[in-house]
């Protein structure tokens, strides 16, 4: 007991709840803002295409409504997906209206060739490639059978220029108007993930160090919430990966996306390792058909370490770089002595102990963040001498 009540006048725990807790805050503000900004951008460009659109060639003009929907079509989260998903749209409709124009030298729709039109239009929406533009082709069929009427010529010319004109409005809107970074909601998400394992480490530490079985358990229940926040945080780092493509921000607040993505497989890795901890734990607290044991006087220094390796995980957080070094070097000994101790003493009398396999997943730990924290150094080396 002089063990927890040390660590809990540390204040480690309830700092990083506190901590974890203003981090949570701080990525749902992160993610709300560039909803708030794309609904406003997007605003912004339907009325100006809206705007432009009386001004279009010819029979174009007829149609101004299909403006503002070219421009919405085109408002995406990133500039080059912008790019991407209006380009897509504006060959998905031609190709549709290639569709209906076929159907038209066939002669009056009828049924029977509206449903091969339609039928075609989904078969063309499988091609490779095509992407957003694959659920245009069946509708802008559609839309010139039963709007175009006697008029298809002109329609389908007014409904591509409008389109056309809305998407160009769109895509440079997102281009010219603060196109969105997502730098910092992955850093966010990075910081909320790394103290979502210390804390698994230390509930899981202050677990073994209660009467068995311990009054709390709620920590061997996270095994899949923290898969789910590191697939969250992966998907994080791949859209602020995204956003810095053909976005001429990106120079004015530069950001190393590839030192987030060794950051990110690291905490995958130190995911898959804490996961395996908290089963083999929760077995052997548990499990009625697990013979794997803790033994007598491990409990405690067997938590002990749990929590080293925790406070390493926070102090990637709150800690400077010599600290943090300190830190690691410590759990890193501490790990290693206890494992010579388990190796030394004889372990050939009663259950099999399941020790060796929670020091093995330590070591793993420790093994990824000084690979880490090597490369960390290394690219702030390299970038002093540049």
């Amino acid at each position: 007991m002089a063990i927890e009540k040390e660590h809990d006048s540390s204040g480690h725990p309830s700092r990083v709840r506190r901590l974890s807790r203003a981090v949570a805050g701080s990525v749902s503000a992160a993610l709300l803002w560039p909803r708030l900004q794309l609904a406003t951008k997007a605003a912004l460009a339907a009325g100006l295409a809206f705007y432009i659109a009386p001004f279009m060639p010819g029979s174009a003009a007829d149609y101004p409504y299909y403006a503002p929907l070219g421009a919405l079509v085109a408002m995406y989260e990133n500039v080059s997906g912008s790019m991407r998903q209006g380009f897509q749209t504006l060959v998905g409709l031609a190709i549709g209206i290639g569709l209906a124009f076929m159907l038209f030298s066939l002669g009056s729709p009828t049924p029977l060739t509206v449903a091969i039109v339609m039928g075609l239009g989904v078969v063309l929406a499988g091609l490779p490639r095509i992407g957003s533009g694959s659920d245009w082709i069946p509708t802008a069929a559609l839309l010139v059978l039963l709007v175009g009427g006697h008029n298809p010529d002109k329609f389908s010319f007014g409904y591509l220029v409008q389109m056309g004109a809305g998407v160009t409005v769109g895509v440079l809107v997102n281009l010219l108007v603060f196109p969105p970074l997502h730098f910092k909601a992955a850093a966010l998400s990075l910081a909320e993930l790394r103290l979502a394992l210390a804390q698994q480490l230390w509930d899981m530490g202050k677990a073994l160090k209660e009467s068995w079985p311990p009054e709390h358990e709620d920590w061997s229940r996270r095994s899949e919430s923290l898969a789910d926040r590191a697939r969250s945080v992966r998907a994080a780092v791949q859209k602020a990966d995204a956003s810095r493509r053909a976005n001429p921000r990106r120079r004015l607040h530069p950001r190393d996306v590839d030192e987030d993505y060794r950051n990110l497989r690291d905490l995958e890795r130190m995911t898959f390792h804490i996961q395996d901890v908290t089963q083999v734990l929760s077995d052997v607290i548990w499990a009625t058909d697990t013979p794997f044991v803790i033994p007598d006087g491990h409990a405690e220094p067997l938590a002990e370490a749990m929590t080293m390796v925790g406070d390493v995980l926070r102090a990637v957080e709150e800690e400077e770089p010599q600290r943090r070094a300190e830190l690691v070097e410590e759990a890193d000994a501490a790990v290693k002595a206890f494992t010579a101790r388990v190796a030394a003493e004889d372990q050939s009398v009663g259950a099999p102990s399941a020790v060796e396999s929670v020091l093995l997943s330590l070591h793993r730990m420790l093994r990824v963040m000084k690979s880490g924290d090597g490369k960390r150094e290394a690219d702030a080396s390299s970038a002093g001498a540049s």
